[in-house]
């Protein structure tokens, strides 16, 4: 670019080549601005009659989203050709409402040649159109020019889903036959198509059989796909893989996944011993590095080293701001969060509005939860089905669930969470009936209905004695829902049969769940209707089961008092101190001008 201006100073001739040259220099700096003077050298140059010039400035708009100018140079043009076509069809199908308009200029295009069908096959699978990429693809075999390796990207792109994996098969078995597995590239590219469509095995067996060829990209590949596929313990097998392979290269991608593995299973260690690798090496100061290692260190609750990563960030985003916000919240820091966001060196996004009104509705601050809604109106966010969610959490929380309700009634997207948070909300205020209603509402709406619905509606029914709804519900709910009973589930169930004086048939319920959460459930209850050889019997199956646990002692000590056994209650006191166990001390909060 600067060489052009000295040319142009100099007053010495320049063709339309180096006005082509320019126009990918601009592109490759990110310099819209200069791509539009170019153009308008071009026009008072008498160049731009060079259609070759004129197909690379509609590529440049096409490319900088300026959509409108490459359509009307486009419409200009007098000489168009095959490339001209190519370039505004690939215009055309970046945007998803404007694919129609693609595929009308692929059909009225008399030349059509490999460039245009897998322009267009890759638009339809980029915007989601698989069926029609795989029909064109067929056709393409049928009528089209020879296939090339580009060919093969477009269309294992529309391979997404597990509706895909038959098609997607077929397409392997196209690619070995027709030579197209001579590449890593192309192989990382099966790979992924066969995470996408649900057939993690496949992909390990194509990663096994051209082991001697993988490189970063590869491990990568796989390493991802089972992350988000929360295939979490294969990631890291994967990566142990990665490591037993020489020469032994790993870069962000493979660390940020990594980490993200250990903390959606809070492997402490290993998380720690991740950190180690990434100090050892240049990822120390990666960005996405260091905010990966924050949620890692949240998840696993050591918010002081969380706190310790955020300090020596290098250059942190928003995104290292949010999971630092959150990691806070999490951890019930709330004030801290508070106070972080206070010094936000960026315009919040809906995470970080979401972190901080889960601070605010941690310590039933309404005051400040109202200001950040206000915020939320102003960016002109309210409309975000998470917000909505979040908020709805905040007003149940604060006593207002008839803001809440307002808030639930006029967000125009209603997700999954929002629902959730809805029942659940009518149910902390004893309101079960609300809940069964917005829950049946929720399944007409066609929302998914997942195991949280189910915990927030069991819940409602526990706390609104609703009893023959809630136990009607579970029974229901893998058959008719499609939902797997687990332990949060069972622990309602429990609770609202000790809650309604039903001892026994909760005791029996028990007995198949040897889960800790239920059975401190039913010694609460016993605790309440003040159950004591029951209790007791509970009591010493959790001291088995979490013998830590300092609450069940303390439950079983209060049935001691209230039934007057003196002795026993001392005792087990006494019993309590020489284990070394503490109750936290409890505390009420009031906000008093934070």
């Amino acid at each position: 670019m600067d060489f052009l201006e000295k040319m142009i100073k100099a007053q010495t001739g320049f063709d339309s080549t180096t006005l082509m040259l320019m126009v990918s220099a601009s592109l490759h700096i990110k310099s819209f601005h200069q791509g539009r003077a170019i153009h308008c050298v071009s026009v008072k140059s008498g160049r731009l009659v060079d259609i070759n010039l004129g197909n690379a400035l509609i590529d440049m708009y096409a490319k900088c989203g300026d959509l409108n100018s490459s359509e009307c140079l486009y419409e200009e043009m007098e000489g168009k050709d095959v490339v001209s076509w190519n370039s505004i069809m690939r215009d055309m199908y970046s945007k998803c409402n404007l694919v129609e308009k693609a595929e009308l200029l692929f059909n009225s295009s008399v030349e059509k040649d490999s460039v245009s069908w897998n322009a267009m096959i890759s638009g339809y699978s980029l915007n989601m159109y698989s069926n029609k990429a795989q029909n064109l693809f067929r056709e393409m075999l049928r009528w089209g020019p020879n296939c090339s390796s580009a060919t093969v990207y477009a269309i294992l792109a529309s391979c997404n889903s597990l509706y895909s994996l038959h098609f997607g098969k077929s397409v392997h078995c196209w690619q070995l036959k027709s030579g197209f597995l001579n590449h890593i590239l192309l192989i990382n590219f099966l790979m992924h198509m066969y995470i996408n469509c649900g057939d993690l095995a496949a992909s390990f067996s194509i990663l096994h059989e051209n082991s001697a060829l993988a490189d970063i990209a590869s491990w990568n590949t796989l390493i991802v796909g089972c992350v988000r596929c929360d295939r979490f313990r294969e990631a890291l097998e994967t990566f142990k893989l990665m490591r037993h392979e020489p020469p032994f290269n790993f870069d962000s991608i493979t660390l940020v996944s990594v980490v993200s593995a250990c903390a959606n299973l809070e492997l402490f260690n290993l998380g720690k011993s991740l950190h180690g690798l990434a100090l050892k090496s240049p990822l120390e100061s990666d960005t996405r590095v260091q905010n990966s290692l924050i949620t890692m260190y949240d998840r696993c609750r050591d918010i002081n080293s969380a706190r310790l990563v955020f300090k020596f960030c290098s250059s942190p985003n928003l995104c290292s701001w949010n999971c630092m916000i959150s990691a806070l919240s999490h951890n019930r820091e709330s004030r801290e969060a508070l106070e972080l966001f206070r010094h936000l060196r960026f315009e919040p996004n809906e995470i970080t509005i979401v972190c901080v009104l889960s601070a605010c509705t941690q310590i039933s601050v309404l005051r400040l939860g109202k200001q950040v809604h206000a915020r939320v109106f102003r960016a002109g966010i309210q409309d975000d089905s998470f917000i909505s969610a979040a908020l709805i959490d905040l007003y149940s929380n604060c006593g207002r669930l008839d803001t809440a309700l307002q808030v639930f009634r006029h967000s125009e997207e209603k997700s999954e969470s929002g629902w959730n948070s809805m029942i659940s909300a009518c149910g902390y205020h004893g309101n079960g009936e609300k809940a069964i209603k917005i829950f049946h509402e929720m399944c007409k709406s066609g929302a998914r209905v997942s195991k949280s619905t189910f915990v927030s509606l069991l819940s409602a029914c526990s706390h609104s004695g609703l009893v023959s709804q809630g136990l009607c519900y579970y029974e229901c709910m893998l058959e008719k829902y499609g939902v797997q009973p687990e332990t949060e589930h069972q622990v309602y169930v429990v609770d609202m049969l000790g809650r309604s004086g039903r001892l026994d048939e909760a005791y029996e319920f028990a007995k198949g769940c040897d889960r800790s959460g239920v059975w401190g459930t039913l010694l609460s209850a016993c605790n309440y209707h003040g159950e004591l050889k029951l209790g007791r019997q509970i009591a010493q199956r959790l001291f088995q089961l979490e013998p830590q646990n300092v609450g069940y002692y303390i439950s079983l000590s209060n049935m001691y008092v209230a039934a007057g056994s003196w002795k026993d209650a001392t005792d087990l006191r006494q019993y309590i101190e020489d284990l070394g166990l503490r109750k936290n001390a409890g505390y009420s909060l009031i906000d008093v001008g934070f």
